[in-house]
This record gives structure tokens, C-alpha cells and sequence, in this order.
């Protein structure tokens, strides 16, 4: 055969995938790209602190990581299942959509009324998150950070003071989560689980009339146009966590993983200090803007709930959330008390982990 013909057959076989094209002298890698989706609006701190993080990932070690975060609309579950069929290689979402990978991450947020300030917050989610953390890689993912954006709170339409009043409202509950509506309706309460984009649709139409979350979230959605009140109470904290497939993080290089981690953990040191302070501000954002009333909670409304909270635990452990990780939670916040019996605040040496 001519050399004309080897050629021939050579430049084919390229075009086919068949020989690898020979790489230029001094031509780098394409950077390895991971897409993450997240429930967070654009314009939010957890999604500013994802911005900020893709931006130093491109500037890592080995050629860097092209981190394209996105908004795509829809529920967390639907987020969380690109996840889990290999559209995304990466998402950040609330408790909720990370459930749907493992429940014991449900440690961290389900458990009405039983962390008393975030410094508790703080001090379960450190202790809990390696074990935690260890369940999701043994199925697959890489938990790159946790973080939250303080305290849930309930908007409602009309005053809602005192558990008695809750009964006789309709309330918004994840769709997806029918363990939650279930306890909801044993409570007495009268949940309606819907999807987050339907929320708003769903208070101008009267569908639901109560909707437990963060201030940070009520401004963004607009829920205050409807709903003119607001219970202080600190009924949960928010969280969330951004994980990536075990195998899209085995595609990077070892040598740029340890500079990804930090970039990571400073991502969520951020996202939770910037969400928590803006938090406080939407509550007055939300009382210039649409008249929000907010209603305090002396010590006898706050037995009320802690007493309500404190009978359904047991139907919260074991269904929402898993027996043994209840009983850690349990065990870590006695540990706390016991070691800080004023309730005052101590600064925390770390946010995320």
C-alpha cells in the first residue's frame, strides 16, 4: 500500500475515534466540567457563594475546574433525580432534595423547636456531618459543603399566634415528602404538600394560607404580597449542602482536590454568614414593603409550641427522621446544654464544617 493510502486510512481512523490525534506541543487539557444545579434563586447568598466558588475552582491547580452552576426550574426531588441520572454532576439544595439521596441528613433540619439557638445549630451539624457525610459517599456523592440561612418562621394571612390557630389554617408542605403530611395531619394541622414554584399561585388562590420558611426565601418569593404575618419563632433552621458525584470528583486531579475543598468550605462559611444577616434584614425589608406584622412569642406561647413539638417527636423519630441519628441529635444537644448552662452564644471556630 502507498503511503498516500496509510494516510488515508490514518486521518479516517482520527475522525472516527479510532487513533488518538497527536496533542501540539505546549496545548493544555480542556478543564473537566461539572454542572451543578440549585434550588437557589440567582441573586441569593447561596448562589453568590456558588459564583464565587466556580470562579477559584477555574483557578485550581492541574488545569482548574469549569464548575457551571445553574437554576433550573422545578422541585428539589426533580433537581436532586438529574442528579441521580447523570444530567448534573453536582447540585446545592435544602435538607429536603439531599434526603433524596440519604434521610440522615434530615438530622440536620427536621426536628421542630429542638435546637434553641444556631450556636446548637452549629454545634450538631459539626459533629454530625463526618457520619453523615460517610453515608452519602458509600452511595455515590461527595458532600462539599453544609451551610444555612438561619432560622424558619411562619407567614400566614391571617394572625396565627398559638398552635390552636395553625389547626384551623391550611399549610404548605413539601411535595414529595408524604412522611411529613402524614405527622402534620396526626399534629391536628391540615398540610397541603405542593412544589415550591406553586407556593405564591397557591396563597392567592387560598390553597394554603401558612407557609413555614426563612424570611430570606419570603422576600424572594414575594410570599409577603400575601401573607401579611409573620410568627417569631425559631421553628427549624434552613439547611442545605452541595454534593457532587464520587465519580466526577475522581476526575479531577489529586493535585487540585485539596485546593477545591477549602474553596468549597469557604463557600459555605459564606453562604451561611451572608444568608443568616440578610434573613434579619428581609424582616424589615418585608415591613416597609408590604406592612409585614410581625408577632413576637412571650414564654408562654414559646411552652406551647416546645409542648406541641415535644409530642410529636415521637412519631418524628424513626419516620422523618432516623431513629439513631434522633437519638445523636438528643444526645449532642444534652452534651451542649450541659456544657453551656447560661444559653449564652460561644463563637464558633468553623460555619461549615
Amino acid at each position: 500500500m502507498s503511503a498516500k493510502g496509510i494516510a488515508s486510512i490514518i486521518v479516517t481512523a482520527v475522525l472516527l475515534g479510532g487513533v488518538p490525534a497527536p496533542r501540539q506541543a505546549g496545548a493544555q487539557a480542556k478543564p473537566i466540567q461539572i454542572k451543578l444545579g440549585t434550588s437557589a434563586p440567582a441573586g441569593t447568598p447561596p448562589y453568590q457563594a456558588l459564583q464565587v466558588m466556580a470562579d477559584k475552582w477555574r483557578k485550581a491547580p492541574a488545569g482548574g475546574v469549569d464548575l457551571i452552576p445553574s437554576n433550573p426550574k422545578g422541585s428539589e426531588d426533580k433537581l436532586v433525580s438529574k442528579l441521580l441520572v447523570g444530567e448534573l454532576q453536582g447540585v446545592l439544595v435544602s435538607v429536603t432534595g439531599l434526603s433524596e439521596i440519604d434521610d440522615s441528613a434530615k438530622a440536620l433540619e427536621d426536628l421542630p423547636l429542638m435546637f434553641r439557638s444556631l450556636d446548637e445549630v452549629e454545634y450538631v451539624r459539626k459533629k454530625l456531618t463526618p457520619e453523615i457525610e460517610k453515608k452519602f459517599l458509600d452511595k455515590g456523592y461527595v458532600v462539599l459543603f453544609w451551610g444555612d440561612i438561619g432560622w424558619v418562621r411562619f407567614f400566614s394571612k391571617e394572625p396565627m399566634i398559638h398552635p390552636a390557630d395553625l389547626k384551623k389554617m391550611k399549610i404548605f408542605t413539601w411535595a414529595g415528602d408524604p412522611s411529613q403530611a402524614n405527622i402534620m395531619t396526626a399534629a391536628g394541622f391540615n398540610p397541603v404538600p405542593l412544589d415550591t414554584d406553586f407556593i405564591l399561585t397557591s396563597l392567592q388562590t387560598g390553597l394554603i394560607n401558612v407557609v413555614p420558611t426563612a424570611p430570606l426565601i419570603a422576600n424572594v418569593g414575594q410570599f409577603d404580597s400575601q401573607t401579611r404575618h409573620m410568627l417569631e419563632i425559631n421553628y427549624a433552621p434552613l439547611v442545605g449542602g452541595a454534593v457532587i458525584t464520587r465519580k466526577a470528583w475522581n476526575s479531577i486531579p489529586q493535585a487540585a482536590q485539596d485546593a477545591l475543598r477549602i474553596s468549597a468550605l469557604e463557600a459555605g462559611n459564606s453562604f451561611t454568614k451572608n444568608s443568616r444577616a440578610q434573613n434579619d434584614q428581609m424582616v424589615e425589608t418585608m415591613k416597609k414593603k408590604s406592612a409585614l406584622i410581625v408577632h413576637a412569642v412571650t414564654p408562654e406561647i414559646e411552652a406551647e409550641w416546645r409542648a406541641l413539638a415535644k409530642s410529636i417527636y415521637p412519631k418524628i423519630r424513626g419516620s422523618i427522621v432516623p431513629a439513631d441519628m434522633f437519638d445523636r441529635v438528643s444526645a449532642l444537644l444534652d452534651e451542649y446544654r450541659a456544657a453551656n448552662p447560661s444559653g449564652t452564644s460561644r463563637p464558633l471556630a468553623g460555619i461549615a464544617k
